[in-house]
């Protein structure tokens, strides 16, 4: 009896003694565990941000009914150097090159959107609490500096697939108007675009969780940008 008094005595100590540990992990002196927690409420921004902004961007007419994402026609035909003329270039008809060139858009943001969610999975930053504090895009920023260009070389087979597929003939008037220019040349000049467009969308949507927090019904979330 005596040897099982003395184990539920030990017991409880031990019992004590990681409560407090925990309680002094906790604590504003203690980094390590605030810092992890700041870098998984980072991460949870950037999923709620980049899930909510490739459902918006590949929903029919996603980019162009997008406020910071509509594409504007590329250089390629749009812009000074460009060689279409006559009826080619009038507003009428470029604005319907624009409309399809964003429809095409949507085949490159589901392209993207694995992408970018293996990248959110895998960020880190010594930064956190800066992240956290800073700018209503901050995150985005901070995880587009570490991919850099990777979205653009992995949607141009996709945004050239969509041409050919769609078979549209606006653009292809457009093309057989530009000499030398094929729906590859097409699908660069557009991924850069397109790239761009995503960026912006996924700001826009940090922006809007860091207003409401609420709404994600995250706690750690809440409790990050709440708190800071």
């Amino acid at each position: 009896m005596h040897r099982f008094n003395n184990l539920v005595t030990a017991r409880r100590r031990f019992l004590l003694g990681g409560a407090g540990a925990i309680g002094l992990l906790a604590l504003p002196g203690c980094a390590t565990l605030a810092e992890w927690s700041y870098v998984d409420a980072i991460r949870r921004l950037l999923e709620r941000a980049t899930s909510n902004a490739f459902a918006r961007l590949t929903a029919a007419d996603g980019f162009w009914d997008s406020a910071v994402a509509r594409v504007g026609l590329p250089d390629l035909f749009g812009g000074r150097g460009s060689a279409l003329q006559g009826a080619l270039a009038s507003v009428v008809f470029k604005k319907k090159l624009q409309k399809q060139l964003n429809r095409v858009a949507e085949d490159g943001a589901r392209r993207a959107a694995p992408i970018v969610a293996d990248a959110v999975r895998a960020i880190g930053t010594e930064n956190a609490v800066a992240i956290l504090r800073g700018k209503s895009d901050a995150a985005t920023s901070l995880l587009r500096g570490e991919m850099g260009t990777a979205l653009v070389g992995a949607m141009v087979p996709a945004l050239g697939d969509a041409m050919r597929i769609a078979q549209d003939p606006i653009l292809s008037r457009a093309l057989s108007a530009l000499a030398g220019v094929d729906i590859s040349d097409a699908a660069e000049a557009l991924a850069v675009d397109v790239d761009d467009a995503i960026w912006s969308e996924i700001g826009l949507a940090e922006a809007e969780i860091r207003t409401n927090p609420e709404a994600t019904g995250d706690a750690v979330l809440i409790a990050a940008l709440k708190g800071l």
